[in-house]
């Protein structure tokens, strides 16, 4: 199963490994075909097919001087490497390489947290630790923050936020790249660079203050392929005293756009600081902006119609039913005095569309007993879990589940038009994709400023299906970007493709970043192809 690096003889490959070895130890390099394939993806959307990207090797190492002396036996050898902090980024890739042959670099023996202040609110923490750990450590110190979580909770820390990873609680952390702050690296020659302050030797503001003097470049080794980052501080949320909810509905199809203009509003003037939830309410699911209610007979065959549903029977189904059209769920964390006037500011001001109903949601204090917890989203309370999947599990309703899904995730306007003419372009692409999907999906609002849409394209280990479903992919890639929404983030077999459209000036984006590719790592060693950066020596071959 495993594969030589492209380029790379079998003598000088076992040389390589043998001076890997002494690095960290025989028992953390890892060769055999058993071992290899745990570092397969596990969602691989061409599994046992010949764009399955797979790796040659594994080396697991224990610390900053293990990884430098990795990294300059490859340059010796020219052996390619990828790097992961835990492996776990499921739907964009896991722990495959985006060049076959790669050695992965798997961090996750580097699992220290060097320090939490629960005064200043930041976390120093190496790549393999995870948000269990994290967790884990504050609540037996009994310290004063909380962590921003994302689904699942088994990832890194530092892995999420370098591949622009989202959580769950107010915005100015739940970004988790924007709430970094700090990073040492391994640079592709070997050498060890801390960004920021902690490039000033005894810095006392290395986690308080990202940009230092001079160009800030911490934002290349998120999604980057320059270096391995050994170190990465992060900021945390002070720990609120209460939380508050509440639900927006509103009851024709057009006032989503105000209902989305006055959400911006509030987020972005502080007023609501939890994550909204936009939902369909005629839908099963719901979306995010709460639960739905199953479909009667009249509505499925309204939303089943060939061609799509009607708008305006679907208005007139809505009031003669007396149900909403649209919903949004607001969150507030804070004071409980201020949460409870924020919530009535917001409800005063979405009063203004006509017809629109305000539903107070639960509340609580903090700390939360063992029994409220169990009954809320506990991403929502930075507590990290593994209930998301539990969506792909086999059920009553779902007695043959997928072996899978990579994630279609392109970043549309935060306004209601956006979302109106989304959910039309990319249902009727899906369709003809042959990706059906359901025409009235909502975006999440992890960013405060843009709108994702994250859908899961299924994988099947059915060699056609996934066929069919890899050329869907690509071309959903390419009809979004054709109305200006593209991907933030996928999966290596899509890196390319979706680098491509990032196009302006003849690809002057791609083209500087590959320049600089050259200068830093002349020998092409660090993780060629990731997000669709190639070099010389592994030169971009065309999917």
């Amino acid at each position: 199963m495993a594969v030589l690096p492209p380029g790379v003889s079998q003598r000088d490959f076992s040389a390589a490994i043998a001076q890997f070895q002494s690095a960290v130890g025989k028992d953390w390099v890892f060769t055999s075909d058993p071992d290899v394939a745990l570092y397969r993806d596990a969602y691989s959307p061409a599994w046992g097919q010949a764009e399955e990207r797979l790796a040659s090797a594994a080396v697991a190492p224990d610390s900053t001087e293990q990884v430098q002396q990795i990294v300059r036996t490859a340059n010796i050898y020219k052996i390619p490497l990828f790097p992961i902090s835990t492996g776990k980024n499921l739907g964009y890739g896991g722990s495959a390489p985006n060049l076959s042959g790669s050695v992965v670099v798997d961090l996750k023996r580097m699992n220290r947290i060097l320090e939490v202040d629960d005064v200043r609110h930041y976390a120093l923490v190496e790549p393999g630790v995870a948000y269990f750990d994290l967790y884990r450590h504050i609540q037996e110190k009994k310290l004063n923050v909380w962590i921003d979580t994302p689904d699942p909770g088994w990832g890194s820390v530092m892995g999420n936020a370098l591949d622009h990873g989202v959580g769950y609680t107010t915005s100015q952390f739940r970004n988790h790249f924007d709430a970094h702050c700090g990073m040492e690296v391994v640079l592709a020659n070997g050498e060890v660079m801390r960004t920021g302050l902690g490039a000033v030797p005894g810095s006392k503001t290395w986690q308080d203050y990202k940009y230092g003097f001079g160009p800030t470049v911490d934002g290349l080794f998120a999604q980057g392929n320059y270096g391995i980052v050994t170190k990465m501080g992060i900021w945390l949320m002070p720990a609120p005293e209460a939380y508050t909810s509440g639900t927006v509905s509103v009851a024709k199809h057009d006032d989503l756009i105000r209902l989305v203009e006055m959400v911006n509003y509030l987020e972005n003037l502080g007023i609501s600081n939890g994550m909204p939830g936009f939902g369909f309410a005629l839908g099963a699911g719901g979306g995010r902006g709460g639960p739905g209610v199953q479909p009667d007979a009249q509505l499925a065959a309204l939303l089943g119609r060939e061609g799509g549903p009607d708008i305006a029977e679907l208005e007139r189904y809505a009031a003669a039913n007396n149900r909403a059209f649209w919903t949004c769920r607001l969150q507030f964390y804070g004071p409980k005095t201020v949460v409870a006037a924020q919530w009535e500011y917001a409800k005063s001001r979405l009063a203004a569309i006509p017809g629109s109903r305000a539903t107070d949601g639960p509340s609580y204090d903090f700390p939360l007993t063992p029994e409220q917890l169990a009954r809320v989203q506990q991403v929502a309370f930075g507590v990290p879990n593994m209930s998301i999947f539990s969506i792909g599990a086999r059920t009553e309703r779902n007695p043959t589940p997928s072996s899978g899904h990579v994630w279609f995730s392109p970043i549309i306007p935060r306004t209601g038009e956006g979302i109106l003419e989304s959910q039309k372009v990319l249902w009727q692409a899906g369709r003809d994709a042959g990706i059906p999907f359901n025409r009235f999906a909502m975006p999440a609002t992890y960013y405060s400023r843009a709108f994702i849409y994250i859908i899961g394209i299924p994988i099947t280990r059915n060699v056609e299906t996934d066929r069919k479903n890899r050329d869907g992919f690509r071309q959903l890639i390419k009809v979004a970007a054709e109305h200006g929404w593209v991907e933030y983030r996928t999966a290596p077999l899509y890196q390319d493709n979706v680098m491509d459209t990032y196009s302006f000036n003849n690809h002057a984006l791609r083209r500087f970043c590959e320049t600089m590719k050259e200068a830093v790592d002349p020998n092409g060693i660090m993780a060629p192809g990731r997000s669709g950066i190639w070099s010389k020596r592994h030169p971009r071959a065309r999917a």
